[in-house]
């Protein structure tokens, strides 16, 4: 899985865990199957997935879990990045060896521009899975520098642009790498419309209100931009005013989302993670109540 072009709503999948801190494997699988349900077109296991609170064996064993419940349904991307070439070879060659579809990697920080396009010749000489070049806010990539990776890098041809800021950045690199380098948008999915104006072909969200997702998707490639706002107001955009501060507050919120929704039987984040403060909870609960959630 699969040849063909990766495009469309691509969520990054949270980690569930049990009150012992230990994976809950039907808990992934279950996340896995909700997402696959809701009509997404690929699933994602990165940052937003706890990775790097995941020891070697748990890392593996996450990527088998996703892996085997998505059954070549749809295509599963592994984030292998590393601090230097030899881990992110290692972690890539191991993401293919699962069964990942492709593999997405942050270079290196900080590092030149020279140091960043090895690093990823690097990778891209190991492996034969398709790369997603992933952008952030601590490790910055210019359009400039993902055109020159693509050049040189064969294995390299897609990237998620989610340095702010985003819609900017997903303009600058649909134009510079146009025929190289196919355009995802990331950060939870907050500038979709936008990204998607601007020549994104993708997202990759949280795991929550995926139907929402979808439909935002639908609307935009049948041309129906009003409707393609209307389910982003009214259903992405209020929980992301809620959890869309960052990262660490990102798993909080929506964990206990798929909480409530029945998804997962726990909620917990790896420690360290201070629990949502009083007024937080209250504003997730409205939310969560104009949704029709929980």
């Amino acid at each position: 899985m699969p040849d063909q072009p990766m495009r469309g709503v691509f969520p990054i999948l949270l980690t569930p865990f049990d009150e012992q801190d230990r994976i809950d494997e039907d808990g992934l699988r279950s996340v896995v199957e909700y997402a696959v349900r809701s009509g997404v077109h690929g699933v994602g296991i990165a940052l937003g997935s706890e990775m790097p609170k995941l020891v070697e064996r748990e890392r593996e064993l996450v990527i088998r879990i996703v892996v085997d419940q998505a059954r070549g349904r749809v295509p599963v991307v592994v984030n292998t990045g590393a601090q230097a070439n030899y881990p992110a070879v290692v972690y890539s060659q191991q993401a293919e060896e699962l069964g990942a579809s492709a593999v997405m990697c942050i270079p290196p920080s900080p590092a030149t521009p020279n140091e960043t396009r090895s690093y990823f010749r690097a990778i891209s000489d190991a492996v034969s899975v398709p790369i997603f070049v992933q952008d952030v806010a601590t490790a910055s990539v210019s359009a400039a520098v993902i055109r020159q990776i693509a050049e040189e890098s064969e294995r390299v041809r897609y990237a998620k642009m989610e340095s702010p800021p985003q819609p900017v950045k997903v303009a600058e690199a649909v134009a510079r790498c146009q025929g190289l380098v196919t355009i995802f948008g990331g950060a939870s999915g907050t500038f979709l419309i936008e990204e998607l104006r601007r020549g994104s072909v993708g997202t990759m969200p949280f795991p929550t209100q995926l139907p929402a997702f979808v439909a935002v998707w639908d609307h935009f490639q049948a041309g129906d931009l009003a409707g393609a706002r209307d389910v982003f107001d009214r259903q992405i955009l209020p929980l992301l005013r809620v959890s869309s501060t960052g990262v660490r507050l990102g798993h909080l919120v929506h964990k206990e989302v798929l909480h409530r929704q029945g998804v997962i039987r726990c909620a917990k984040v790896r420690a360290p993670a201070d629990p949502l403060d009083d007024l937080t909870k209250r504003e997730l609960d409205e939310v969560l109540e104009r949704l029709g959630i929980g």
